[in-house]
């Protein structure tokens, strides 16, 4: 399904492949020779979303631009099924593997690969050639890079990246306190800008 959002519809390459269960909505381009398969989701929420040529996004990944960051994939670069992409930067000939993740203002370098469940955080920044192994996490600029057991070592990078701050435009909260009551009404109201999107395709 190709959609406007905000005035603004699909610019899609004649050579591309969109499938017809895939869900394009908004300021998106898809670049000469790129496949979108079925079920995969790319929205340009409140913020552009731009695929290179030749690349593949499989089924039911999610790909989200947000005001501030925009996503950007380079050329050659491969997005697996069910991986999640917010509002970064992936350079050319990357591998982003099954159900990998990729927050807010990351930067992925040319060559990189991020394996099966990998996680790039918020504001992270992988050099050229990097490798996030299976299930493990990559963390702050330039990145460091985590088993998931390393929570603690995580968190104290983590932290200091302000995702309350980077995201929703929040304090982090006190101990024992939540930002939900505070940032979900503002972005339940923002999502339903969608009720106005129509069919373009």
């Amino acid at each position: 399904m190709i959609l406007a959002h905000d005035g603004k519809v699909p610019n899609i390459h004649p050579s591309a492949r969109v499938a017809p269960n895939a869900t394009v909505c908004g300021d998106v381009t898809i670049g000469a020779n790129s496949s979108i398969g079925f079920g995969a989701v790319l929205t340009a929420e409140s913020g552009p979303i731009e695929i290179g040529a030749n690349c593949v996004v499989m089924d039911s990944a999610v790909l989200r631009g947000i005001r501030g960051n925009p996503l950007t994939l380079g050329d050659n670069c491969l997005v697996g099924p069910r991986a999640h992409l917010t509002g970064c930067t992936v350079e050319d000939n990357c591998f982003i593997a099954t159900g990998a993740s990729i927050f807010n203002g990351a930067r992925i370098g040319t060559n990189s690969e991020v394996r099966i469940n990998g996680v790039v955080h918020l504001r992270t920044a992988l050099a050229p050639g990097s490798m996030v192994p299976i299930g493990w996490v990559a963390v702050g600029e330039p990145a460091e890079i985590f088993p998931p057991d390393k929570h603690d070592e995580i968190w104290a990078i983590q932290k200091e990246l302000g995702f309350p701050k980077h995201v929703f435009g929040v304090d982090r909260p006190s101990e024992g306190d939540s930002m939900m009551p505070d940032v979900m009404p503002r972005y339940a109201k923002a999502l339903a800008r969608h009720k106005d999107d129509r069919n373009a395709g």
